[in-house]
């Protein structure tokens, strides 16, 4: 049969597949992305049934998720809504990298993987899924409640950490050197700080030379502005998702938000194939062998994120049982812990950290809506439990 013809059966069988896939988390409302990253694993290598012609443009669409879903984030946040969330809420922000970096960090130096890995882990499991959680939200009805800005601020925090993280573990991976990583931070922050500038000032007039009133050259321009500046971020060794995000950043106002209803199926597309992409380039036969380090340290993360959220909630001044939901809520990770293990796996550093990090997002990713829809509850009544059994000693004492 002719090459191409075989790759249009692959690629449709993967797109038809990706659709019933999404369906069926749909109905029962869940996060689909467990199920991508089990497709992958099913058509990859050591899987039922490898892929053959098609795996290279897979390639290329995954690289294209990641950017979408980088330009998708950006496009939620004004960049007085992040200059403003810097000046408030930094000390969540610390703590939730301090309380959700370390585990991973920890884990990958007992494993014997070094400092490289150490870092990249670190990230796996620090940045929750912002997808994941943005839909519990509005499936629980929660977006309304006093402890969603709280969550909000977090995961924005996170997303403009993504802008400092990304170039480091880039520049590490990369092998460079203290010289050359110091370099490549610097054209980061020098580059992300003049976009934040130039977006505070000016972001009217960029979002004016971009606008259009006709769906098509709006989506067009968007679309070509921002893998022009992705392939730019990358060739000076920054990020290609860094550049993406950025310019998401720099469009305000109703370009952002006819931008984002444009773009919206081509990241829900180009994300679901970049998860399968990540499936494909891990061996199902070697997760069982990680299975018990990425269960521990989900155990361990989704109590510090509990612990993160609730200290932030409390610190904002919100009730027992928001803060508790607020914990619960910020447990799931997702695409951004699995685009952090992608550079990582491309780059060849430890061939066990593709099949950790699939394993720890595939139980964070399930375990997440859960935790988000019970934690106030349980933690409410082991309060009153243990207050009632406070209350009977002292009277059982008296």
């Amino acid at each position: 049969m002719h090459s191409s013809a075989i790759f249009l059966i692959e690629f449709g069988a993967i797109i038809l597949g990706l659709g019933l896939l999404g369906r069926f988390a749909g109905r029962f409302q869940f996060s689909p992305i467990p199920l991508y990253l089990l497709a992958g694993l099913a058509f990859g290598e050591g899987g039922l049934l490898p892929l053959g012609t098609s795996e290279e443009f897979v390639a290329i669409g995954a690289e294209i998720g990641v950017i979408l879903l980088l330009l998708m984030l950006g496009l939620e946040y004004t960049a007085t809504d992040l200059v403003s969330n810097l000046k408030t809420q930094y000390p969540a922000g610390l703590v939730d990298a301090a309380l959700n970096a370390l585990p991973g960090a920890a884990m990958a130096l007992l494993l014997g993987w070094g400092p490289v890995a150490a870092v990249v882990l670190a990230g796996v499991t620090w940045i929750s899924s912002s997808g994941v959680i943005a839909k519990v939200l509005g499936d629980l009805g929660r977006l309304g409640n006093r402890e969603t800005p709280v969550i909000l601020s977090i995961l924005v925090l996170e997303d403009l950490s993504m802008a400092v993280y990304l170039p480091i573990i880039t520049a590490l991976l990369a092998g460079a050197g203290l010289a050359a990583g110091s370099a490549t931070l610097a054209i980061a922050l020098g580059v992300a700080g003049l976009v934040l500038v130039v977006a505070v000032r000016y972001g009217r007039h960029i979002s004016r030379f971009v606008s259009s009133d006709d769906p098509e050259k709006l989506l067009l321009v968007v679309l070509g502005l921002t893998l022009l500046v992705a392939g730019v971020a990358q060739q000076l060794q920054v990020s290609a998702a860094v550049g993406a995000f950025l310019v998401g950043i720099a469009l305000s106002g109703e370009v952002a938000e006819g931008a984002h209803g444009l773009l919206s199926p081509l990241r829900d597309l180009f994300a679901a194939v970049f998860f399968v992409f990540f499936g494909l380039h891990t061996d199902p036969a070697s997760i069982p062998p990680v299975l018990l380090p990425a269960l521990a340290l989900a155990v361990v993360t989704a109590g510090t994120k509990i612990a993160t959220g609730y200290w932030a909630a409390r610190r904002a001044g919100i009730s027992a049982k928001g803060r508790w939901r607020a914990g619960g809520t910020l447990v799931a990770r997702g695409e951004f812990s699995i685009v952090i293990a992608g550079l990582a796996v491309t780059s060849g550093i430890e061939p066990r950290l593709g099949p950790l990090a699939t394993a720890y997002v595939l139980i964070l990713v399930i375990i997440g809506p859960l935790t988000a829809r019970f934690t106030e509850p349980v933690a409410t009544r082991l309060t009153a439990r243990r207050r009632r059994l406070a209350c009977n000693m002292r009277a059982g004492g008296g």
